[in-house]
């Protein structure tokens, strides 16, 4: 398999589920910029969408969007515990927090990275952000990780959450967050995954 991926990017959630699952990949970096990769290709002939991650299989199938991405890694590893079997209710609560960090902390966060969105109206996107930030807060207050026990919920989360210094967000004003940044990037999986990703050349 070959990941596409870009540094500080939603690609890090299906790279950091890879190492967890020990699958064999291949790590190829894009520039978001000019869509060069790493491999001498147009990234938008990889993915017509443009963006990374984009899951490249052995058999020419590209598999794209990261919360399809995770879960289909983590299918293919039978008895895993980072995500439950599909069909079972656990999984359709897995599928509904994917879904809440999807549409609710990434999207909510990505028009914060637009510069030319004026400041009162990033005020906006921010007070929407804080209350799902406090709601996850809430969430954590029981448990170190989103479904009890490390998953492909938090690898994405940890991902996104990883964003929040570029906006001026400290994640320390919600203590339970903050501490399950630093669990999760005391992975071992996880450091791996940001050394790789920092160790490869610019596009």
């Amino acid at each position: 398999m070959k990941l596409y991926f870009a540094p500080m990017t939603c690609s890090l959630s299906p790279h950091i589920v890879l190492r967890e699952l020990e699958l064999p990949f291949e790590l190829i970096r894009v520039n978001n910029k000019t869509k060069a990769t790493a491999d001498g290709r147009d990234f938008r002939d990889i993915n017509p969408k443009g963006y990374v991650a984009a899951l490249v299989l052995d058999e020419g199938q590209v598999l794209t969007e990261g919360p399809a991405i995770i879960q289909y890694l983590a299918d293919q590893v039978e008895g895993n515990s980072l995500a439950p079997a599909n069909g079972t209710w656990e999984r359709t609560r897995l599928q509904e927090l994917l879904n809440f960090i999807s549409a609710e902390i990434h999207a909510g966060s990505a028009p914060l990275f637009n510069a030319d969105i004026p400041e009162a109206t990033k005020a906006i996107f921010r007070h929407t952000l804080f209350k799902r930030l406090d709601y996850l807060n809430r969430e954590l207050m029981q448990k170190d990780y989103l479904l009890g026990a490390f998953g492909l919920a938090d690898a994405y989360l940890f991902t996104v959450l990883k964003w929040l210094p570029f906006f001026n967000i400290d994640v320390k004003h919600w203590p339970e967050l903050a501490s399950f940044m630093k669990r999760v990037e005391a992975r071992p999986s996880v450091k791996a995954a940001i050394a790789a990703e920092e160790a490869t050349q610019a596009v």
